[in-house]
C-alpha cells in the first residue's frame, strides 16, 4: 500500500551448488516484497568474482540475459529498499571491495545505529567511501582489521557496530552469515545435498527446493568453506528482539520465523482482535494483501462472514510503490477497488495491519462508503505506531506518524470511520505466540512503546528527521 511501512531488504546466499547464481536469482525473486528499488547478485567460482546489479525489480535488474554472465558454485544476492543512503546504483548491493586478502562481497539487511560515528572516525584516518550506504562501514572495518583470518576480522568488525544486521559475506573461498546480538532481522539456513543456503525468509527455500535447517541465532557467525560448516559466537550478550512487523506485515505468509508460520500468526492476531473488540457488523473484509490473514482470523472468531470487499489491482506499475505527491493522492484507486455488491448496504469491518500517516486509511474508508457501505469500522491488528524505527524500516519521522500526534478518537475522525480500534501490545505478543523468556517475548516493540533494544545515537535520530 502507499501509506505503509516500507520493507527493509532481503538477502539470499548459496554455497556449493553448481547452479548457485540461478538459484540466488530465484531466491531474491521470492524476497521481492522486501525491496523493490534495486537487486544484485555476486558469484564466485573459487578464483574470481562475477557480478551484476541493477535498479528496479529483480526481473528488471536482470533483463537482457544478465544472469548468464554470472558463474560459480557460490553466490549472494540482495533486494533493496532504501533505508540508509540514497536510491542509486552505487548503493545497490551486494557491495564488492578489493582488500589485502582478496575480494569481499557483502549483502546486508538492516540498519546500523552508529554508522555515522564510525564513518567519521574512519574518514579522519584516511578511509574513502564510495557509497552512502551504512553497509560500506562494515567492509572498511573488516579490511582495516589486523587479523589475517576472515572470520577473526569479521568478528572484530561486528564487535564495533550496533543496530540491526543480517549479513552475508563472501570471498573467493568462504561465505559467512551473521546476525546481530538482538536478532532484529530474520535469517535462516537450509541445505540441498552438499550445498548450504541462507535467506531472510524461509519462503525462498521452498522456491529453490532447499530443506530448512535452522535459524541463525543472535550473535552467531556461521562460516562455510571447503572444510564444511562451523559456527562461532561473536557476542555473548544476546537478547532476541525480532521486529514485530515481520509477523504483522513484512514477511510473506508462507514464511516461518523461529518456527512460527506468518499466515497463522496473522490469523491469531485477527482472532485476538475479535476477543478484545467485537463489532456488530454484517461483513468482514481485509486490506490486501497483508491484512487478509488477520481478517480471516477475525471472521472465524467473531462468526461474522469474511468477504473480498476490497480487490487489489496486481498490474499497477512500479511507479505506484513510491509515488510522488500528486500520484499518491490518486493512487489508492489505482491500487484498490471496492466490491459494491459485497459492501453495499452493509455494516463493514475493515481489518488493516497498521496505520502510519492515516491518509490511505481515510481514502479506503471513503471508497467503501462510496460503494454503499452503511457503516465502516476500522480495526488494526497491531498497536498504534508511535515511534520511528532506526533498524532498517522506513518509518516516517515521529512528526509524520499520526498516532504520535493524535488520540485514537482524533484518528477516527481523520480517517472518517464509524469506529477505530487497535490491538493491544499484550494481545499482539500473546497472539504471535513466541516462546521466549525475555520480558518482551523476543519482540522488538520500539515503534509501539519507544523502548529500543539498543542505544540510539543522536546522529541516527538526526538522520531520520531529515
Amino acid at each position: 500500500m502507499l501509506d505503509k511501512l516500507n520493507e527493509e531488504c532481503g538477502v539470499f546466499g548459496v554455497y556449493n551448488h553448481p547452479h548457485a547464481p540461478s538459484l540466488t536469482y530465484y531466491g531474491i525473486h521470492a524476497l521481492q516484497h522486501r525491496g523493490q528499488e534495486s537487486a544484485g547478485i555476486v558469484a564466485s567460482d573459487g578464483e574470481k568474482f562475477s557480478h551484476h546489479k541493477g535498479m528496479g525489480l529483480v526481473t528488471e535488474a536482470f533483463a537482457n540475459d544478465a544472469l548468464e554472465k554470472l558463474h560459480g558454485n557460490r553466490s549472494i544476492g540482495h533486494v533493496r529498499y532504501t533505508t540508509a543512503g540514497e536510491s542509486k546504483l552505487e548503493n545497490a548491493q551486494p557491495l564488492i571491495f578489493k582488500y589485502k586478502l582478496g575480494t569481499l562481497a557483502l549483502a546486508h539487511n538492516g540498519n546500523l545505529v552508529n554508522a555515522a560515528q564510525i564513518k567519521r572516525h574512519l574518514e579522519r584516518q584516511g578511509s574513502i567511501f564510495q557509497t552512502t550506504s551504512d553497509t560500506e562501514v562494515i567492509a572498511h572495518l573488516i579490511a582495516r582489521s589486523g587479523y589475517e583470518e576472515l572470520e577473526d576480522a569479521v568478528k572484530e568488525a561486528l564487535s564495533m557496530i550496533k543496530g540491526a544486521y543480517a549479513l552475508l559475506i563472501m570471498t573467493e573461498k568462504k561465505m559467512i552469515a551473521a546476525l546481530d546480538p538482538n536478532g532484529l532481522r530474520p535469517l535462516s539456513m537450509a541445505k540441498m545435498g552438499d550445498g548450504y543456503f541462507f535467506s531472510s525468509e524461509t519462503c525462498a527455500f521452498d522456491v529453490v527446493g532447499a530443506e530448512y535447517e535452522r535459524e541463525v541465532e543472535p550473535g552467531e557467525m556461521v562460516i562455510i568453506d571447503e572444510n564444511g560448516m562451523r559456527s562461532m559466537r561473536f557476542s555473548q550478550q544476546t537478547q532476541r528482539s525480532i521486529c514485530s512487523f515481520e509477523y504483522i506485515y513484512f514477511a510473506r505468509p508462507d514464511s516461518n520465523i523461529d518456527g512460527i508460520n506468518v499466515h497463522q500468526s496473522r490469523k491469531e492476531l485477527g482472532k485476538k482482535l475479535a476477543r478484545e473488540i467485537l463489532i456488530e457488523a454484517d461483513v468482514i473484509t481485509g486490506v490486501p494483501d497483508s491484512s487478509i490473514s488477520a481478517a480471516i482470523g477475525y471472521a472465524e472468531a467473531s462468526g461474522i462472514p469474511y468477504e473480498l470487499g476490497l480487490i487489489k489491482n496486481r498490474y499497477v506499475g512500479r511507479t505506484f510503490i513510491q509515488p510522488n505527491q500528486e500520484l499518491r493522492a490518486k493512487g489508492v484507486r489505482m491500487k484498490l477497488s471496492a466490491v459494491r455488491k459485497v459492501v453495499e448496504g452493509k455494516r463493514v469491518v475493515m481489518i488493516d495491519d497498521s496505520i502510519v500517516r492515516g491518509t490511505t486509511s481515510g481514502r479506503i474508508v471513503t471508497m467503501l462508503r462510496e460503494a454503499g457501505a452503511k457503516e465502516v469500522h476500522v480495526l488494526i491488528s497491531s498497536p498504534p505506531v508511535m515511534n520511528p524505527c532506526f533498524y532498517g524500516i522506513d518509518t516516517s519521522t515521529r512528526e509524520e506518524l499520526i498516532a504520535a500526534k493524535k488520540s485514537v478518537e482524533e484518528m477516527r475522525e481523520f480517517i472518517g470511520a464509524d469506529s477505530l480500534y487497535f490491538l493491544s501490545v499484550e494481545g499482539m505478543v500473546e497472539a504471535i505466540g513466541r516462546e521466549d523468556d525475555a520480558p518482551n517475548q523476543g519482540h522488538c516493540l520500539a515503534c509501539f512503546t519507544g523502548k529500543y533494544p539498543t542505544e540510539i545515537y543522536e546522529d541516527t535520530v538526526n538522520c531520520n528527521e531529515k
